[in-house]
């Protein structure tokens, strides 16, 4: 995915300081113990962050029940400026706490900058060091925080290949432990200002062989990768965590498919050995999102957007994401159906 970050210096975003409470989202996998017991369907959609476009798409699928919406480039830029009409007012009308998700790098990939602020890119950033990521991280959070934003789909630790476009100046470093020491700080900037980092696009986009969003793009070996692309995950994760559930960072699973991880076919995002992998290797307990179900051929040349999210929850996915218009209910109906069926649980 893209889509698929500030020194005081910087270009500020301008924004005024709602006095509206933003609620902090807990992780989708630590359910508070004194919620009622849902059922399979509410459970199902606690776990679907669709792509919404305005302040009554974002309502009717928080209606639904959603554990979040995300926030797409095309969407009513009201959702974030119109008083009664924004994601403030959504949650002042929405008595739970819920997600709102954005993809805001810095550089190429930082959606509304007229409204949250013109950020540098991660390798721009990178000059200085992690005390300048991690400032710029902490300003970006702040807007927003401000505009009721609580999850940023960044930092990318995916390391620069040189040759990859989809890439390039969004990473931190073509060197794999410095991209993971950079990721790290830049996302503990974010967790100060009270925002969820989620690092991207496990397990590593940087040598792919092409773009996910133009189809299929396969990666080195996964013996290859362990000793370069895994690597700027075995320092941000420890580096970045949270003793506040609603900051602990994340984890994107984008849609390369890795020769060596399971079948060596399926894109990781639908593949349960690149969840396992997450989970065992790094011991990783947080929330998992798959990339953008509906806006990237590697998915959309395979699955129908209900087909998608259905195999991404059944992978291991948290959080299925997906951005382009698809009937909600559609989604919960087959997801509900693979639940009663035995192939995803809940």
């Amino acid at each position: 995915m893209v889509a698929v970050g500030l020194a005081a210096s910087a270009t500020g975003a301008g924004c005024a300081h709602s006095d509206a409470p933003l609620d902090d989202a807990p992780s989708t996998t630590e359910a508070p113990t004194d919620a009622p017991e849902q059922n399979p369907r509410e459970q199902i959609a606690a776990k679907l962050m669709p792509g919404v476009v305005s302040y009554e798409d974002a309502r009717a699928k928080l209606e639904a029940g959603v554990g979040g919406i995300f926030l797409t480039s095309w969407a009513d830029p009201g959702l974030l400026t119109e008083p009664g009409r924004d994601i403030n007012a959504l949650r002042a009308e929405f008595d739970r706490p819920f997600e709102v998700a954005i993809d805001f790098e810095g550089g190429r990939v930082q959606r509304f900058d007229d409204i949250l602020g013109s950020y540098p890119s991660a390798r721009d950033m990178a000059a200085g060091g992690p005390e300048g990521a991690q400032a710029q991280g902490a300003q970006i959070g702040a807007t927003l925080r401000d505009h009721g934003i609580n999850v940023d789909f960044a930092p990318v630790l995916d390391v620069d290949g040189g040759d990859l476009e989809v890439v390039g100046d969004r990473s931190f470093s073509s060197d794999p432990q410095q991209a993971g020491e950079l990721g790290a700080a830049f996302a503990r900037g974010l967790q100060s200002s009270g925002v969820r980092p989620v690092f991207k696009h496990f397990p590593g986009h940087g040598r792919a062989s092409g773009d996910t969003h133009q189809g299929d793009a396969v990666t080195p070996p996964l013996d290859d990768m362990q000793g370069h692309d895994l690597v700027p995950y075995t320092r941000a994760l420890p580096e970045s965590q949270s003793d506040d559930p609603a900051t602990a960072p994340g984890v994107m699973v984008g849609h390369m498919v890795v020769p060596g991880l399971g079948d060596g076919e399926t894109p990781s995002s639908l593949n349960p050995d690149a969840y396992g992998l997450l989970r065992d290797q790094f011991g990783f307990g947080g929330t998992v999102y798959t990339d953008d179900l509906t806006g990237m051929q590697a998915i959309t040349d395979r699955f129908a957007p209900a087909d998608a999210a259905t195999a991404g929850l059944a992978a291991g996915a948290d959080v299925v994401l997906w951005s382009a218009e698809a009937d909600i209910n559609e989604v919960l109906d087959t997801a509900e159906q693979a639940a009663r069926d035995g192939r995803i649980q809940v």
